[in-house]
């Protein structure tokens, strides 16, 4: 499998998926605010990632505007906000084979252009 969860307002994303050239390599695009994640493609990423907490972005807005920055989630909890709001996801998403790469450190980034 070859899959992006993205958002396509986000530069960020974009940049990357330039810089990957993702679009020439027959990926599957997912714009997280078009098409809500499901519980069991957030499950699937879980298994890959090894947790909810790695797939948690704790730089969204409504972190500390829900008070999150002053509470201790649980994974139960990670797992709820992400599929309830999809700017908790941290971003971009990439899926090849049975690998994940979650976020746009420039290290992780560069971790996936290896494995392309």
């Amino acid at each position: 499998m070859k899959k992006i969860y993205y958002l396509s307002s986000c530069s960020t994303c974009a940049r990357i998926i330039e810089e990957l050239g993702l679009k020439s390599k027959k990926f599957e695009f997912q714009d997280i605010k078009t098409e809500k994640i499901t519980a069991a493609q957030l499950a699937e990423m879980k298994k890959l990632a090894g947790s909810y907490e790695a797939l948690f972005s704790r730089v969204a807005l409504k972190y500390r505007a829900l008070g999150l920055d002053k509470m201790t989630l649980k994974e139960d909890d990670y797992k709820k906000y992400i599929l309830e709001e999809y700017t908790f996801l941290k971003r971009p998403v990439i899926i090849i084979s049975d690998k994940i790469f979650v976020g746009n450190s420039k290290s992780n980034i560069a971790a996936a252009k290896a494995e392309l």
